[in-house]
């Protein structure tokens, strides 16, 4: 079916279609809503290289993918990709996705924002030093940031979840619990996650009149022999933690193996918390201990970041939200009273 076909269907001029299909604003929502619906009843399926002539749009969206010697494959991107491939296709936007060296960052958004082949830009991985909010803007295209900014100097649409929050709760049930000993095992504390969580732990120690023992704390790549080695080196001296936080359900398989082999007991001896994105390989109830969560889907975040950004894309996002996402704590078998 072509678009003269659709039209006639739908008793509209093509016109109206075609701005309909495009997110046009002028376009109401019924209107916008029936002939998407017919679109996708009748497998119509727009022209791409006449759509990209008639509205000057490619209808893509993409992103940085992070690559190089220094970096790890990644479970947590790839289930946020997965998020935002899935809503992209939904809307029927493709997804450009660009290798990048992380030391070159400025120079692929450049690339990419000037390349022609998308309308809108996520950003994510924001480090603690990160002042590319100018530079975004420079693109003159549609963007959104997936995590936030240190200071930044003025609004800029974004979505985040409260990592201070989650942690901060995380630590007030354990001191509830009575541990006064807890180490954090955390991510690359060079991204803003990880200093927010950090942050979330000293905060709740603080209140209790306690601080986070340099001795306990591992700031290192969300893996699981990474989470093995921070866990052994905590457990092998004196007056070792009763409890420990981490930054990742890959971090916490090393650290289940860690407690396992010092011949101790998750929940009884030692307890854990671990932050859970919702990863479909790694379910948290599924652990010999079940596992205590702070839980927020990346999957579903991505979701919704694709949704904001062609909303954007599309002139139907105008201000600049940053929307805030606090994660469920779960409290599962892993955690129990601190021991005598």
């Amino acid at each position: 079916m072509n678009l003269k076909q659709l039209s006639a269907r739908l008793g509209l001029s093509p016109t109206t279609v075609s701005r309909a299909l495009n997110g046009y604003p002028e376009v109401n929502a019924a209107t916008r809503e029936r002939v998407l619906k017919a679109a996708r009843e009748t497998g119509y399926r727009p022209n791409r290289t006449a759509q990209r002539l008639a509205t000057g749009k490619a209808g893509s969206i993409g992103l940085l993918m992070p690559i190089g010697d220094q970096v790890i494959s990644d479970l947590h991107f790839g289930e946020f990709l997965s998020g935002l491939g899935e809503k992209a296709q939904a809307e029927d936007f493709h997804l450009v996705v660009m290798p990048s060296d992380p030391a070159d960052e400025v120079s692929a958004l450049r690339s990419l924002a000037t390349s022609g082949y998308v309308d809108g830009l996520c950003l994510a991985y924001i480090r603690e030093q990160d002042s590319k909010i100018d530079l975004m803007e420079s693109f003159g295209l549609p963007f959104i940031v997936h995590g936030r900014f240190f200071d930044p100097p003025h609004p800029y649409p974004s979505l985040d979840v409260d990592n201070e929050a989650a942690f901060y709760d995380a630590t007030r049930l354990l001191l509830q619990l009575g541990h006064r000993r807890i180490g954090l095992i955390n991510g690359d504390e060079k991204f803003g996650f990880a200093i927010r969580r950090r942050d979330g732990v000293i905060k709740a120690l603080a209140e209790a009149g306690l601080s986070l023992d340099e001795r306990f704390h591992v700031s290192a790549q969300m893996t699981e022999a990474d989470g093995q080695r921070a866990a052994e080196r905590f457990l092998s001296g004196e007056d070792t933690p009763t409890a420990m936080l981490c930054s990742s359900m890959v971090q916490a398989l090393g650290i289940v193996r860690a407690v396992s082999q010092a011949g101790l007991q998750l929940g009884k001896d030692v307890s854990l918390i671990s932050y859970d994105d919702v990863l479909p390989l790694l379910r948290p109830e599924l652990f010999s201990v079940p596992l205590t969560t702070t839980r927020s889907s990346l999957r579903t975040a991505g979701k919704r970041v694709a949704e904001r950004l062609i909303h954007r894309v599309n002139g139907l996002e105008k201000d600049d939200v940053q929307e805030l996402w606090r994660p469920e704590l779960v409290v599962r078998a892993s955690t129990g009273r601190a021991p005598d």
